[in-house]
């Protein structure tokens, strides 16, 4: 069994940001409306209009240091893929894994 560090859920995401820099095909567009992703400014939406920007596998959005301390730029008209992913889910736990960053637990 993997071991997992006792973290404040509540503010984990901010001294996190594994989630939007694992992958330059996420975060991407999925069931926002024609409004929402009007919300998003167009300088962070991919060439395709399928996803956000990306440098590297870096969400164009995300703002500080992964591991240390992060902000969504656009936190509240980020996609709904974002909205979704929580801490200590599947896919946060995958991202952690990526930066070397240890487990949390979801409550």
């Amino acid at each position: 069994m993997e071991e997992s560090s006792p973290v404040d859920l509540s503010s984990c995401c901010q001294s996190c940001g594994a989630c939007c820099g694992y992958s330059a095909n996420w975060p991407r567009f999925s069931i926002e409306s024609e409004e929402e992703l009007a919300a998003i400014p167009e300088a962070l939406v991919n060439d395709r209009q399928s996803g956000m920007r990306c440098q590297g596998d870096r969400c164009s959005a995300l703002q500080g240091d992964i591991g240390r301390a992060t902000a969504c730029g656009i936190y509240a008209v980020r996609p709904e893929v974002c909205r979704t992913c929580m801490p200590g889910d599947a896919e946060c736990a995958m991202a952690r894994r990526k930066f070397g960053l240890p487990a949390i637990e979801a409550s």
